[in-house]
């Protein structure tokens, strides 16, 4: 990934539509997505298939747009100076000190198929209308654009089949909940993060804690005595993964990675074609807040390694932090949603690795049974062991 020097936001990024492969049209005719919508209006990336007009949607774990209907595909292709940049964190803060994206509006986009106009401050979904894609080519000013997109490796069927083996699996599910699966819901999202790299210098002081023992009358206590410690500790973080939306539970979240970061492509709109996409709610700053923490944790640790010896206390860790470096990523998501006794369930499947993460419910019969069943056998052992004894 290459480290861009910055410009001022918003950070520069190409708003014509992507290269499609496919021979362009030759017809001037103006469509819903660039006539009669006026300069609010967000241009909107082609979902529509070149040779039955059907929709498209990113194939997963292709490099193409596939036709749903007719099974054309549209390939995406990256030219050779293209690459996932990363921007400084200073510089930009310097420019932005009271940047808030909560505070730039929706914008307008117009679907190429019914030609409905639809405000949001999403960057990818589905028209209300029509059902047709709606993909955001340009930002709102103000608004940083992704950088990169790790896309759909693994299918709607592989993430159904991960999610109906997923839910059958739960230890103390009730019975009908084995049912489950195949008639669920399951849609593709895009969900944004912010990565932070840095390099860090840390100066610490503090105690090392080697044990002995002593004598006392007839037993031996174990005793530390301790050793003035300090010293320098570098460390180099890259790729740390923020959260950059509050949409989805952040535990579970966290809990859907690691993720293939190795596998970002430069971003393109048509990676979004068949998928939703939500704009980060999360700026930079409280990015940078959660990235500098996660530093802080395993700079801690780091220094009691380097302390040494059998306990450390750390008085104090001085860190200086340098060439800090950000940018924006969209990582997918399937999202499959089920009712049971009334209520909705989540789950979510990593669309890069098949991690699944989500809400369950549990049988209380099966719970008490099972904690009978372990007393009693706790009670067998229990008279067999006196019995012998």
């Amino acid at each position: 990934m290459t480290h861009d020097s910055f410009a001022p936001p918003p950070l520069p990024q190409d708003t014509t539509a992507g290269p499609w492969t496919d021979t362009p049209s030759t017809d001037s005719t103006p469509t819903a997505a660039t006539a009669g919508w006026g300069e609010d209006s967000a241009a909107v990336e082609r979902g529509r298939c070149p040779v039955c007009g059907a929709a498209l949607a990113y194939g997963a774990g292709s490099s193409a747009l596939v036709c749903g209907s007719c099974g054309h595909r549209v390939e995406i292709t990256h030219g050779d100076d293209e690459s996932v940049s990363e921007h400084s964190f200073e510089q930009w803060l310097a420019h932005n000190d009271r940047y808030e994206v909560a505070s730039i509006g929706g914008q307008v986009l117009a679907c190429d198929g019914c030609g409905a106009s639809t405000e949001t401050k999403d960057v990818a979904g589905h028209c209300q209308f029509c059902g047709g894609n709606l993909v955001a080519s340009s930002n709102p000013e103000g608004v940083i654009p992704p950088e990169g997109v790790l896309p759909f490796l693994v299918d709607s069927r592989a993430a159904r089949d991960n999610f109906t083996k997923w839910v059958r699996s739960r230890w103390f599910a009730p019975g009908a909940l084995k049912q489950v699966g195949d008639t669920e819901s399951i849609r593709g999202t895009y969900l944004p993060h912010w990565t932070f790299d840095a390099n860090t210098t840390s100066d610490y002081t503090g105690q090392r804690g080697e044990h002995y023992t002593e004598k006392q009358g007839d037993q031996e206590v174990r005793r530390t005595r301790w050793h003035h410690a300090s010293g320098r500790i570098r460390n180099t973080f890259d790729d740390l993964l923020v959260p950059a939306s509050t949409t989805l539970p952040r535990n579970r979240v966290a809990k859907l990675g690691p993720w293939t970061l190795g596998e970002v492509k430069p971003y393109k709109a048509e990676y979004l074609v068949g998928h939703s996409a939500v704009r980060y709610d999360v700026d930079p700053q409280a990015g940078y807040v959660e990235a500098k923490q996660t530093m802080d944790d395993e700079i801690r640790s780091d220094v009691k390694r380097d302390i040494g010896g059998d306990e450390q206390r750390i008085h104090h860790i001085d860190t200086t932090y340098s060439q800090v470096m950000f940018k924006l990523i969209l990582l997918p998501i399937w999202i499959a949603t089920f009712m049971y006794a009334g209520k909705q369930w989540q789950v979510m499947v990593n669309a890069n690795t098949g991690e699944v993460v989500g809400d369950r419910p549990y049988s209380v019969p099966k719970i008490v049974a099972a904690v009978v069943v372990g007393l009693v056998l706790a009670g067998v052992a229990f008279w067999l062991f006196n019995r012998d004894g």
